[in-house]
């Protein structure tokens, strides 16, 4: 038996923690410049690792159920990186939040 959602945790956990690299390729776009790409990667990285933390928090219910304990780990891992993306999604949104402060104190 096993845990699809863990897996699934740890799969947007990592695309919660791509978001950054992501965004800064973003920038060498003609349209792109770098506040709207901090701006889409606070929310990306935010929502990608919400749902991570959501997705493992449902498995790790799920594995509680078990006899086999099968995705522990897993899920274990998905929220750890959902955790981590969520943090770098609010820091980016905290650095916009300044970079606005500072513009509009100018």
């Amino acid at each position: 038996m096993r845990n699809e959602r863990a897996r699934f945790s740890v799969v947007f956990g990592l695309l919660s923690l791509a978001a950054i690299p992501v965004a800064l390729y973003s920038t060498r776009l003609k349209n792109v410049n770098l506040p709207q790409a901090v701006g889409g990667e606070a929310v990306a990285g935010t929502l990608l690792g919400l749902i991570a933390v959501i997705l493992a928090r449902s498995a790790r219910v799920k594995v509680e159920r078990t006899l086999a304990r099968v995705g522990e780990g897993t899920a274990r891992l998905g929220k750890w990186l959902g955790l981590l993306g969520i943090c770098l999604g609010l820091t980016a949104a905290l650095a916009l939040a300044f970079f606005g402060l500072l513009l509009w104190s100018e």
